[in-house]
């Protein structure tokens, strides 16, 4: 069984895999039935009634995953008419106020209150991570400076919560292992050196875009006279990025990315020493759920 060709095309053009958010859906409706069927809905609900039923922020934020719940929707089995009945208040990447309807559903009820849960958790989960980037993005405006995710990410949510970074202003570092490499200090430590990882990279994948990560200054001009483009500033203060980019400006094109354990209060200050990305992990591995909630209205 696949998505509905509809709800497939939405989160293709959300820029999501249907393939694979059909997949990290399916195992999680499956988890919440690995134990039986829906007991309690079954019982309240009266066979073959139907619903309509609002998702309705509790707190203002920025809104990411309307696709994919429309997708939770299909893969739990409500009509396809339903889904493709729901009206979509919001868009993604939208600011919403507490109080706010972002979707209006359609669909038989006991189907409804069987994957409530599940769509909440993607939406709460995405809209949480869209809005912590959206204060980081807010919090850069105009510097020229741009904040980047991780990989840092809940494993089999990567592309739904890269997703999410985008819907809130960010930018995504890379997606895999695969897309672009990251000479990190093991390996470094492994190759006997950054030139030598620089180089031993190059002649592994000649296309693909390459980062290093640099502890300090020797280290930066180190990896500047390799020919390093884009280099990560790890666990440097304020003091030392400004020299890192004095040192970069003497090469052209060279892109510096600050990281390690950087504060939204303090996003502005980095930004200010020129560097051009500060990456943060915490979008992806700390931000809290926006609280959002399904209520059933009268048909």
């Amino acid at each position: 069984m696949t998505l509905h060709a509809t709800v497939a095309g939405r989160l293709s053009a959300a820029g999501l895999d249907p393939g694979d958010t059909e997949r990290v859906i399916r195992a999680a409706l499956e988890e919440d039935l690995h134990y039986g069927p829906d007991v309690t809905s079954a019982a309240t609900a009266a066979p073959g009634a139907r619903a309509a039923a609002a998702v309705v922020a509790r707190a203002p934020g920025t809104l990411a995953g309307l696709p994919v719940a429309l997708a939770v929707l299909d893969a739990a089995g409500i009509p396809p008419g339903a889904v493709l009945g729901s009206e979509r208040l919001r868009a993604d990447g939208d600011r919403i106020d507490a109080g706010a309807a972002v979707l209006r559903i359609r669909a038989p009820l006991r189907d409804l209150l069987g994957a409530e849960r599940t769509l909440l958790n993607f939406l709460t989960h995405l809209s949480g991570i869209a809005t912590a980037t959206r204060a980081w993005a807010d919090a850069l405006a105009g510097t020229g400076c741009a904040v980047r995710d991780t990989r840092k990410t809940t494993p089999g949510l990567r592309q739904l919560e890269k997703y999410a970074v985008r819907c809130g202003g960010g930018r995504n570092h890379r997606m895999g292992l695969g897309d672009a490499a990251l000479i990190k200090d093991n390996h470094v430590a492994a190759a006997g050196g950054i030139a030598v990882a620089i180089a031993a990279v190059r002649a592994a994948a000649p296309g693909l875009p390459l980062e290093v990560e640099c502890d300090n200054l020797t280290q930066v001009r180190q990896a500047l006279e390799a020919g390093a483009r884009l280099i990560l500033l790890d666990n440097m203060g304020l003091a030392d990025l400004r020299a890192a980019v004095a040192l970069a400006r003497r090469y052209p094109s060279v892109q510096l990315e600050s990281s390690g354990g950087l504060r939204l209060a303090q996003a502005r200050a980095v930004a200010q020493t020129g560097v051009d990305f500060v990456a943060v992990g915490a979008l992806t591995h700390s931000s809290p759920a926006l609280d959002l909630g399904l209520d059933l209205e009268a048909l």
